[in-house]
């Protein structure tokens, strides 16, 4: 554990590094990083707005992304020739992302046009994917997708072709589905353990939208009866939750979205107003602090660990490091092929949330 002494050592060594390298360094970071971080940072937001920033950056030699591999890797995927991405710690995964491999998915897929055919179906997949699953999109026709924009990516896939396969997280797939007012039966989900995932033939020709089984860790932690728990505590409340929680979670909730709309929400409120969040705590935290007119808090306590593991040491040992260590790297054909679904993503204009009562 570090002492004060040496976090402001560190923290003065890096905001050395990072006036020396000025104009030729970008510093993303994403909302649920620690505050240490984000005051570092040269800009914050979430997958989409950081997304957007890398593609639209020019001048900068470096991009350093404080978040999880996966946005390291669309990072890279959408930077320039000149640009080098690297990551402060390369084993800062995201568990959902590993919920479904470019294997199981092109095995499902196989299954899936062997029944309906290929000219039905558009794959969408979630931002927080790898790089081959963003590769399979573009090569098939399919797009990619935040939280912040999912209901456009599936009006889009729908203008393509009458069904979707949507992947990994089956949450925000069916509430994005259900706000488009799509029947529970209509969406089915995809457990790539099973034959046919679980489905019968007849369930697949029927479907028009396929869910992958798969989840986020922290979004899945809140449950219907920490929301009952909060409404009768603070019934003045307003709860204000991320799409990649439950369905039962989302339909007790007041609000419900990305997490720049969960920002947005907190930052318009009325001074006075209880706000309850259901998201990452570190947003929630520092949403608190930044809103002292406000009374913010979790809904319950719910930590990235993956996000947590981007520390100053570690940012600090990448800017001492600059253009070697910890590079992000993508290869060819899989670059080529994810900037198509990710160019087909930016062209996209994002919804301001998913649903507000």
């Amino acid at each position: 554990m570090l002492n004060r002494i040496d976090e402001k050592y560190i923290v003065e060594q890096i905001l050395n590094l990072k006036e020396s390298l000025g104009d030729e360094l970008i510093i993303l970071t994403h909302h649920y990083q620690r505050n240490e971080i984000i005051d570092i940072g040269h800009f914050r937001g979430d997958s989409f707005e950081l997304s957007k920033k890398a593609a639209a950056d020019k001048n900068a030699r470096f991009i350093i992304f404080c978040g999880v591999h996966f946005m390291a890797e669309s990072a890279e995927i959408l930077s320039q020739s000149h640009q080098t991405v690297q990551i402060p710690d390369k084993g800062a995964g995201c568990p959902m992302a590993d919920m479904a491999d470019i294997v199981n998915v092109e095995n499902a897929w196989k299954d899936v046009t062997s029944i309906i055919g290929k000219e039905t179906i558009t794959p969408i997949v979630y931002m927080n994917s790898d790089a081959n699953l963003k590769a399979f999109c573009g090569r098939n026709g399919g797009i990619v997708c935040t939280s912040s924009n999912a209901q456009e990516a599936f009006y889009w896939g729908f203008d393509q072709r009458e069904k979707i396969f949507f992947f990994p997280d089956q949450h925000l797939g069916r509430n994005t589905g259900i706000q488009m007012e799509l029947q529970p039966e209509e969406m089915i989900v995809w457990n790539p353990k099973k034959r046919l995932g679980g489905n019968t033939q007849e369930s697949i020709e029927e479907a028009k939208v396929f869910l992958w089984d798969g989840y986020c860790h922290v979004h899945t932690r809140f449950r219907v009866e920490h929301v009952l728990k909060m409404k009768e505590e603070y019934p003045d409340a307003t709860i204000v939750v991320h799409p990649e929680c439950s369905k039962e979670v989302v339909e007790r909730a007041d609000a419900v979205g990305s997490t720049s709309f969960i920002v947005k929400y907190v930052e318009n409120a009325p001074s006075g107003a209880t706000i309850i969040i259901g998201t990452e705590i570190n947003l929630i935290n520092r949403l608190s602090i930044e809103n002292p007119d406000k009374t913010v808090f979790e809904l319950y306590y719910s930590l990235c660990p993956n996000m947590f593991k981007i520390s100053p040491r570690n940012l600090l040992w990448t800017l001492e490091n600059i253009g070697k260590d910890n590079v992000v790297s993508v290869s060819g054909d899989i670059k080529s092929d994810a900037r198509i679904a990710l160019d087909r993503m930016l062209n996209l204009v994002p919804s301001v949330d998913i649903r507000i009562r």
